[in-house]
């Protein structure tokens, strides 16, 4: 049964109007939600055809939030679950109005959605092709240092120019901006603006390539369901008379066109609740979500603005640190931070005394603010020898080491296999079963297709999926791919005769390990040829055991492999080409699957007791154990745009310490808005941002703790870091507070 506290009986007693709710960590704010949602479907006189609507960021919570409902709707209304109620994400959403209406948009009925790895792999050619027939695009950005390196110009370069190409394009369709409007827009604006045409011409070729595929992206769903709202005011109507009422989970990560679909839904007068915590808003950098639009929402007129303060997940020390960031961040040092306001209230407060879920209790071991100068090897030597002990007196207990980047995740896994210890990784988004499933369609696309150079460069990138995540060895992958797609005879490489293009392209001499590596690649395609003329079913778990190593993964290509059996069954004409394009279907969303999961999965720490859990920060967002490790809590991975802090998206090879993407994406804004582009301003503004967003990732970090809480800082691997400002404060302040009296 819910047991209401009274915060959250204020907000399940809503019953119409427009409502927004300010939660903190731990607050309960997802049982909330779906608490009330259960309570409307049973006591709302909804006609025939209506639904209550709810809106949340990522399929797993989709999932949750079912499950939470069905609970509900059994236990306290004795009804029937799966009826009066729709639970989407915004893209499945926004996939639903497009898919009646496709027309409107002109697109053709039977359009696909294409995933993010096919995404990317359109960008990567639409960069590489930009790159070359643009050799000299680099000289008016690459430092003196650089300007001659062949390795920067042929690696860093183009890894530079896609990461702008991307966030550009992502930002045009946020901003309804088509590749004709700015290339209109750059024809009459009459100043150079030599990023956003790099940009452009790079988006209309990735345009090109999704017309030519029949083919919308992610963004694209977005832009084009408020298109279709826009142009259809009857269908909309309809929209608004089957779902009266919208809740919207996650709301602090909501981008523009995101709300004004949202918007368009609600209309003027109608029923609205969006939940979210504006100060666990860590997605900015990635996407166009900015926690400004909750904040404002809850400022609104007509609004009804609630909090859900009260939170039973951590001890009172750990509440009373991360309350006392917040302070310190309202009055920040550096005036322009402290003008975002990265962090407000409301502050957590711990749960009433006779409350079910109460906070653990306070130990001397609570907080741990370490301010020790360590290397990055001897802060994982200390986080290994600080588990270890604890492990061996916690064997109930969960605990996690959570990192700020992937690659400082797969270092810490590495010292954890080396010591021992027994851990889980949490770290790479390609783990789900969409992309478990597309790897298997890029090997079988080979063997379709043996000869192509294209293809056998696809499967390496598959053979290589585990190193994804690592910046160096993706760079690593890039390079090879790059080879093996120039291989004019693929028998010279496979089975050579007069000629072995490994021989003649890699020295076993002076590069014995990528020789070695090229040569176990080479018997890894001919073992998987050599399979090919397996049943389906065989084919698919030999090739799972040469690629996935996790449990999750391993399990998804068993039931690959069993609906490929009974697909085979049904039609016995089929061979490799019908079972690739299964495959592709089933990877694209368009076949019913039951092994296809989220593709953010959702991970349970309490199914991990006893074993260390290794993940990111952004990964560890709606998680939480007893016991948390925050590591590399420096000035480079946490900046306070103080002068000595350098930055991530500032690459060490451009001049001026610019930051191209904030550069590319302020021309776009210029060309949109018609004011003047300033060099160097874009850069300056970004570090503000991106200094402000990770105060919220340090945040999200401290409040994943339960009963104990352990922060380290490194000096970085040229040794030249320092304890990030925040820490030092916090460090300080609980020092101060925690002093024994002389």
């Amino acid at each position: 049964m819910f047991k209401a506290r009274p915060k959250q009986q204020e907000i399940i007693t809503y019953t119409n109007g427009k409502m927004g709710v300010s939660a903190v960590p731990g607050s309960g704010k997802t049982s909330t939600l779906s608490y009330l949602a259960a309570k409307m479907v049973a006591t709302v006189d909804l006609k025939e055809g209506q639904e209550i609507l709810i809106v949340t960021l990522v399929k797993s919570a989709v999932g949750n939030f079912s499950q939470a409902m069905s609970r509900y709707l059994k236990a306290e209304f004795n009804l029937l679950p799966g009826f009066g109620y729709r639970v989407r994400t915004l893209h499945g959403l926004a996939n639903d109005i497009v898919r009646e209406r496709p027309g409107l948009v002109g697109l053709a009925n039977d359009f696909r959605v294409i995933d993010e790895r096919e995404a990317d792999d359109m960008l990567s050619d639409a960069v590489e092709s930009w790159v070359r027939a643009n050799p000299s695009a680099a000289d008016d950005y690459l430092n003196e240092e650089h300007f001659a390196n062949a390795y920067t110009r042929s690696n860093h370069w183009p890894d530079t120019v896609k990461s702008m190409a991307m966030n550009f394009i992502r930002q045009a369709k946020d901003m309804q901006l088509t590749e004709a409007q700015i290339h209109d827009r750059l024809d009459r604006f009459g100043l150079s603006l030599p990023l956003a045409a790099m940009c452009l011409n790079i988006y209309e070729q990735y345009e090109r390539g999704l017309r030519y595929r029949g083919a919308v992206d992610f963004q694209d769903l977005i832009r084009l369901a408020l298109k279709v709202l826009e142009i259809d005011s009857h269908y909309l109507a309809r929209l608004r008379e089957r779902w009266p009422y919208i809740l919207e989970d996650e709301a602090q990560d909501s981008s523009l066109l995101q709300e004004q679909i949202l918007r368009k839904l609600v209309g003027d007068k109608g029923n609205w609740v969006r939940v979210g915590d504006p100060n666990q808003a860590i997605f900015e950098t990635f996407t166009t979500a900015n926690p400004r639009y909750l904040r404002d929402f809850l400022t609104e007129k007509g609004v009804q603005a609630r909090t859900l303060p009260n939170s039973g997940r951590s001890t009172t020390s750990i509440i009373d640190l991360a309350n006392h960031m917040i302070s310190w961040s309202l009055e920040h040092p550096i005036p322009e931070i402290r003008a975002r306001q990265p962090l407000s209230e409301p502050f957590i407060e711990p749960t009433p005394p006779d409350d079910p879920q109460g906070n653990p209790p306070d130990t001397e071991l609570s907080v741990q603010l370490r301010g020790e100068k360590y290397t990055p090897d001897e802060e994982r030597t200390v986080i290994i020898q600080s588990l270890k002990k604890w492990l061996s007196e916690n064997p109930d207990k969960t605990v996690a080491v959570l990192l700020p980047i992937n690659s400082s995740g797969a270092n810490m896994v590495q010292a954890l296999r080396k010591a021992g210890i027994d851990y889980v990784e949490n770290l790479r988004s390609t783990t789900g079963t969409r992309a478990v499933v597309g790897a298997l369609a890029f090997l079988l696309d080979y063997l379709l297709d043996p000869k192509s150079s294209p293809a056998l460069a696809n499967t390496y990138r598959v053979w290589r999926r585990d190193d994804r995540g690592d910046e160096e060895a993706e760079r690593g992958i890039a390079n090879i791919v790059t080879e093996l797609r120039k291989i004019p005879n693929i028998e010279d490489f496979l089975w050579p005769r007069t000629s072995d293009w490994l021989d003649d392209k890699v020295s076993s001499a002076e590069q014995p390990d990528l020789y070695a590596h090229l040569l176990n690649f080479r018997a890894q395609v001919r073992r998987w040829l050599a399979a090919a003329d397996l049943p389906i079913d065989q084919l698919i778990l030999t090739a799972a055991g040469d690629l996935f190593t996790l449990e999750s993964e391993v399990a998804t290509a068993y039931a690959v492999a069993l609906y490929l059996r009974r697909f085979a069954e049904l039609h016995p004409e089929a061979r490799l080409p019908e079972y690739a394009e299964e495959l592709r279907a089933i990877a694209q969303g368009k076949r019913n699957f039951s092994g296809v999961g989220d593709d953010d999965e959702a991970f349970d720490p309490d199914s991990h007791k006893g074993v260390v859990t290794v993940t990111t920060m952004h990964k560890a967002k709606g998680l939480e154990w007893d016991r948390v490790y925050l590591m590399s809590v420096n000035n480079y991975d946490y900046p306070s745009a103080d002068q000595f802090d350098s930055f991530i998206g500032e690459k060490w090879f451009i001049r001026d310490q610019m930051n191209l993407d904030a550069e590319a994406l302020s021309q776009l804004k210029s060309l949109a808005n018609g004011t003047d582009y300033i060099e160097g301003k874009a850069t300056r503004d970004a570090r503000i941002d991106y200094a402000s967003e990770r105060l919220r990732l340090l945040y999200v970090g401290i409040t994943r703790a339960r009963r104990e809480l352990i922060i380290t800082w490194n000096s970085g691997r040229k040794g030249d870091q320092v304890e990030a400002r925040p820490l030092a404060a916090l460090r300080g302040w609980w020092e101060q507070q925690h002093a024994q009296p002389s």
